[in-house]
């Protein structure tokens, strides 16, 4: 049985110490979990809404310099499946995420060894120029860290530069757990999390906003994913710069022969993938924990439309995006597509009327007229 003072310190708005976060993770009853996550959801979302928005990922090149023993999509710049998005192909997928609806693109690739940062400003310009409405949600801390290497110039500049030529807002892209231990055995050539944090800082400092994430059942411990979660809140005290946190589970890689040799023996394909229990448990005790981040999103990508579903029983408010291409996940072998349409019957299902946002978490959409219906069950007695 879960102990009820940290769970009704939480729900009362109370802060929770890494031991009481820690003491509700080692714990093994999902049920009251649930109810205080939910809890705190609607106390900090009382309105009749959940979220999703339209966005389209786009991997710009998939060449890397880092290697990261859970992603089966990075190529060494030399390999003959490795790319760089032409210019052309670009535009058509930004089009046709307008043409859908979308109003940002979530652009992302490697560390790659050679493109400058001019190479990125000219990029932004270009996409501003053609699509003046669409946000870039771009870039995640390890390539802006990675740019600074390139560029031989402070973090500040970059991102600044950046800012300058179109980038509207930041990823939490490559946090995996921000613990040196962890990041040291599952990466190399990869910035660690002091720097992953200070990426965000800077940013949050020139005013701009970010969202912040944590893949989890691999090597960490349980005290380390609750060591993550005090790095975000510590950071968002300072700058209150996060818009959202965004939880997955690892999706095992297939071993492939570009992986090169794993420096301490971690074969991340032989890891058995974390469940549904956990992925829901993590959650819930991360929107318990983040007291400070306002938006939890779920992570149906990696857990499927059921407990995607779920997850807004366990304390999300946000059921992600329709994303209309996504190439890092799928390469590892985790495919589920949802439909715009079974988005908004799945947050329907919950209770809840469905409503388009943007990345800083506006509505984008008309308002419902006051004659929608809202589902009477709210999914209490579905099964896990």
């Amino acid at each position: 049985m879960l102990p009820h003072e940290p769970l009704d310190k939480a729900v009362d708005g109370g802060r929770l110490t890494p031991e009481e976060g820690l003491t509700l993770l080692e714990g093994h009853d999902l049920l009251p979990l649930a109810a205080a996550a939910d809890a705190i959801t609607r106390r900090l979302h009382p309105e009749p809404y959940r979220t999703y928005n339209v966005d389209r990922n786009i991997n710009y090149s998939n060449a890397c310099t880092a290697v990261c023993d859970f992603c089966a999509f990075y190529r060494p710049a030399d390999h003959p499946e490795m790319y760089v998005l032409q210019r052309e192909e670009l535009h058509k997928k930004i089009q046709e995420t307008l043409d859908l609806g979308g109003d940002q693109i979530l652009m992302q690739g490697g560390l790659h060894p050679t493109l400058t940062l001019e190479w990125y400003e000219e990029m932004l310009q270009d996409i501003k120029q053609t699509f003046p409405t669409i946000n870039i949600h771009a870039f995640s801390p390890p390539e802006i860290h990675h740019f600074t290497k390139v560029s031989r110039l402070p973090l500040e500049t970059v991102l600044g530069r950046l800012r300058d030529a179109g980038l509207g807002s930041l990823p939490g892209g490559g946090g995996e757990i921000l613990v040196d231990r962890v990041r040291k055995l599952i990466t190399r050539g990869k910035c660690l999390t002091d720097e992953w944090l200070e990426v965000h800082r800077v940013w949050h400092n020139l005013g701009g906003r970010s969202s912040a994430t944590m893949m989890f059942g691999h090597v960490e411990t349980l005290a380390e994913r609750i060591e993550h979660l005090d790095r975000i809140r510590s950071l968002q005290d300072e700058t209150g710069g996060f818009t959202a946190f965004i939880c997955w589970t690892m999706q095992p890689p297939d071993t492939a022969p570009w992986f090169g040799n794993r420096r301490n023996g971690v074969d991340m394909s032989e890891i058995p993938p974390a469940g549904a229990f956990e992925y829901l448990k993590t959650q819930a005790v991360a929107r318990m924990y983040l007291d400070n981040v306002p938006n939890i999103q779920s992570s149906w990508v990696t857990q499927g439309e059921k407990i995607g579903q779920m997850a807004l029983l366990f304390g999300a408010n946000d059921m992600g995006s329709l994303m209309i291409e996504e190439n890092v996940v799928a390469e590892a072998g985790t495919v589920h597509h949802l439909s715009l349409s079974t988005i908004r019957r799945c947050i329907e299902e919950a209770g809840y009327i469905p409503r388009q946002r943007n990345v800083f978490y506006e509505y984008i959409d008309d308002p419902p007229s006051d004659d929608v219906p809202i589902a009477s069950s709210r999914l209490v007695d579905a099964p896990v």
